[in-house]
């Protein structure tokens, strides 16, 4: 990735900070200013989005499926051969930080699937054991047909957007970045979501914050508490919720 998260907090000096940002960019990589939180900007935002994406493996959704419906939104891999090629271990170690933090931190919980425990447990921890959500045969995923009739590609890939978008609201609303352009090009350039559609928080502002904000009170009707709107969605409208 192009990205780096140059991380400073209140003891941080100023000239430690810049020189930071300048080494980054004198090794030919973008350097985002972030604030010292847990799982700083990059990571938290993906993590909801990922542990999604497991939830609707756990349901029945193929993988291929669920992979499909973020692919045909924008994004340049789907969300489960992501978490393999990553490593299902270090996905779980970053949820396990981010869910610690929570208690601490906030009313929010992070719930970690129980099949993503498993199957770590088990040395199922993606393309580097050959084996994760997928096989893999010379470092490539094998994937399989199915004749899936459940949910349609619309609401897999809403529910796994929605989780993105309110936690990049959240990180906002956090300060963990200076501004909404600030976290669009973190996200873009450090996960590769869809250029074209500008970042989450551009494609919040043209959909329509009170919008995409209805969406989700809906969502966590049919889904739970994690589709909740965070207290950010109230502070980007003009007038409040």
């Amino acid at each position: 990735m192009p990205l780096i998260e140059v991380v400073s907090s209140e003891q941080t000096s100023e000239f430690a900070k810049q020189s930071a940002l300048v080494f980054s960019g004198m090794i030919g990589k973008l350097p985002l200013p972030v604030t010292s939180t847990p799982c700083f900007l990059v990571n938290r935002i993906l993590m909801p989005y990922l542990l999604e994406a497991i939830v609707l493996y756990s349901e029945g959704v193929p993988a291929a499926f669920i992979d499909k419906a973020a692919t045909d939104f924008g994004m340049p891999m789907g969300p489960i051969e992501l978490t393999d090629k990553v490593g299902l271990d270090i996905c779980l170690s970053v949820a396990d930080i981010l869910a610690q933090s929570q208690q601490v931190s906030s009313s929010k919980t992070t719930k970690i699937p129980v099949i993503l425990e498993q199957m770590v447990k088990d040395g199922r921890v993606g393309l580097k054991a050959d084996h994760g959500f997928y096989r893999y045969k010379n470092g490539r995923p094998v994937k399989t047909q199915s004749n899936y009739h459940g949910l349609s590609l619309r609401q897999v890939s809403n529910r796994l957007m929605f989780r993105l978008f309110n936690e990049a609201v959240d990180c906002l609303d956090e300060k963990v970045v200076e501004d909404a352009d600030l976290l669009d090009a973190g996200i873009i350039f450090g996960t590769g979501f869809a250029p074209f559609l500008g970042g989450p928080m551009h494609y919040i502002k043209h959909k329509g914050i009170e919008t995409m904000d209805h969406t989700l009170v809906d969502l966590s009707k049919d889904y739970g508490e994690r589709f909740k709107p965070t207290i950010g969605w109230e502070h980007l409208m003009p007038m409040g919720r």
